[in-house]
């Protein structure tokens, strides 16, 4: 990410939940009234006017042209973690914890967390950035909100942790999507080390690509263009899982992997009606901790 921007990919999904919550309610997955106060003026233009079904449809095959798959995997994803989210709430989780959130709103747009304490953890340029939208857009923070500001690739989230006091001693679901492929293998490390200090029964959410897109891109739909434009827009991908050997990865941390699935997968079971291809490489998790 470019040092005085925000992420352009935090906005494209942004989008695409923008574009979501435009539909009408019977066909949308979630909705999403925040999102489009995160969009530049052109994607807001853009999103406003997708109400006429003649701009949804070049939206749609335009931005699947440049990211095949990215835009009805993205919203299967959106909605597939939420469900994970609301399931570890039932399962007795105290505490939200999102991890290089982005301008995820889920502590805004998702009733069932409105009264559980939310901590937000991200880059300095993206966080305030959205504290400003958010107090434009409403006047104040929402009281359960928290945020806090790290570089992950450069500072301690234990040290972090210290600061702030953060209650390890609490259930906690811990979200992580859209990061993991941004890190050094070292900060992935750190990171579920200091995920795995919460209480047992803690879930953690995370999102990760299969290591062979960065290795082999030209072996998954558009992967080597996407990888090219990434490079461009200085949010190159550094890190990625084989899923195979996730399990043994997360054991180390006391983290018992119970689900792990690929695009496809999300996309068959949230938006079956959709056919695109693509996107295939990028897979959501949930680990609870032992």
């Amino acid at each position: 990410m470019k040092a005085d921007k925000t992420s352009r990919t935090a906005q494209y999904m942004a989008l695409f939940r923008a574009l979501e919550t435009r539909l009408q309610a019977k066909d949308r997955l979630f909705s999403d009234p925040y999102a489009i106060h995160f969009l530049d003026q052109k994607l807001r233009l853009a999103t406003r006017l997708s109400k006429y079904a003649v701009v949804r449809k070049y939206l749609e095959n335009t931005i699947q042209k440049k990211v095949p798959g990215a835009f009805s995997s993205g919203i299967a994803r959106t909605k597939y973690i939420d469900d994970l989210l609301q399931n570890a709430i039932l399962n007795g989780v105290k505490q939200v914890i999102i991890l290089g959130a982005g301008f995820d709103t889920r502590a805004l747009r998702l009733d069932f967390i409105k009264s559980v304490p939310v901590i937000e953890i991200d880059h300095p340029n993206t966080s305030n950035f959205k504290i400003q939208t958010y107090k434009n857009r409403l006047g104040k923070i929402p009281e359960n909100i928290q945020f806090l500001q790290i570089d992950f690739n450069k500072q301690d989230l234990d040290q972090l942790a210290a600061q702030h006091q953060i209650d390890f001693s609490q259930p906690a679901a811990v979200i992580w999507e859209g990061v993991t492929n941004y890190l050094t293998s070292a900060a992935i490390k750190s990171t579920f080390s200091f995920i795995s200090k919460f209480a047992k029964g803690s879930h953690v959410i995370f999102t990760y690509v299969h290591k062979d897109i960065l290795e082999n891109p030209k072996s998954f739909l558009g992967g080597e263009k996407l990888l090219k434009d990434l490079n461009k827009l200085e949010e190159q991908w550094t890190f990625g899982f084989i899923p195979a050997e996730l399990p043994d990865y997360l054991n180390q941390f006391d983290i018992q992997l119970t689900e792990d699935s690929g695009a496809n997968e999300y996309r068959k079971k949230y938006v079956p009606g959709r056919t695109e291809n693509g996107y295939e490489f990028y897979r959501t998790a949930l680990g609870i901790k032992q």
